[in-house]
């Protein structure tokens, strides 16, 4: 049949013994939800879902708001909930991104002393990281293990060094006459950002001989740059996206 939704057709298949496999909108996968028209909104929906009623439950449980109990509530009972697997479905849309924060932005309202402070404050004043950002970070912390190895490279990146930048991703390419719809989804796929987000870091940050100096390194440099994820009612000065802020900063330079 033809889905009408996203104009693509729908085959049923007939393995063997007799039965049917229907086509579906989205299967659940190793706890990931993949959507038929290779959108995460769903899977993000069904996750930012889960967390608030893990939050909502925290907090009913405990009573004491102080910054060192929520956060330790927060940080092992809801946020590992919105990170799971993250490098894979970490979304683009502007809508999934806030869908994603207002958890966190809802759970640090209510820690003592931050209900007067805006969210990006809060995120400050309380030294965390938008998930926006986090999300971005592991996906780093992804391809360097993929570089050495410490993980398979599932995407076959293609990594080389660079005299001068150190060691850089390839970054695949996709033929110019494709469709908005579908170079969006690409461009915004693990493969294609996960290589432009490693090709942002320094040759100082890239060329980390361990995993645990890879990661104090990334920190340090990722700590020059603002967070201040999209949220409603707030105004951006862009999408937040390393990518974003290490275009700012070079065109600043450039003035």
């Amino acid at each position: 049949g033809i889905n009408a939704e996203y104009g693509k057709q729908w085959y049923q298949r007939r393995v063997r013994g007799g039965n049917n496999i229907n086509p579906t909108k989205s299967v659940r996968d190793l706890g990931i939800l993949l959507s038929d028209d290779c959108s995460w909104t769903p899977h993000v929906m069904k996750t930012s879902s889960e967390a608030r009623r893990m939050a909502a439950w925290a907090l009913r449980a405990f009573k004491d708001r102080s910054v060192n109990t929520m956060l330790t509530l927060y940080k092992s009972l809801v946020r590992c909930k919105l990170e799971y697997c993250s490098p894979l479905w970490s979304p683009y849309l502007i809508g999934d991104i806030q869908a994603l924060e207002s958890v966190q932005r809802q759970f640090t309202r209510r820690i003592e002393g931050m209900a007067h402070l805006d969210y990006w404050e809060r995120l400050k004043k309380l030294r965390l990281m938008s998930l926006q950002r986090r999300r971005e970070r592991y996906t780093i912390i992804q391809m360097w293990k993929s570089y050495v190895g410490a993980s398979p490279n599932s995407t076959n990146t293609r990594f080389y060094h660079h005299e001068r930048l150190g060691i850089r991703a390839e970054v695949p390419s996709l033929y110019i006459g494709a469709q908005k719809s579908i170079s969006n989804k690409y461009f915004n796929s693990f493969g294609v950002r996960a290589a432009r987000l490693w090709n942002t870091l320094p040759r100082e940050v890239n060329t980390a001989e361990t995993l645990d100096r890879f990661k104090v390194l990334l920190g340090r440099w990722l700590d020059q740059y603002p967070d201040n994820p999209p949220v409603k009612g707030y105004r951006t000065q862009n999408g937040n996206s390393i990518l974003d802020w290490v275009l700012v900063i070079r065109v600043k330079g450039d003035v």
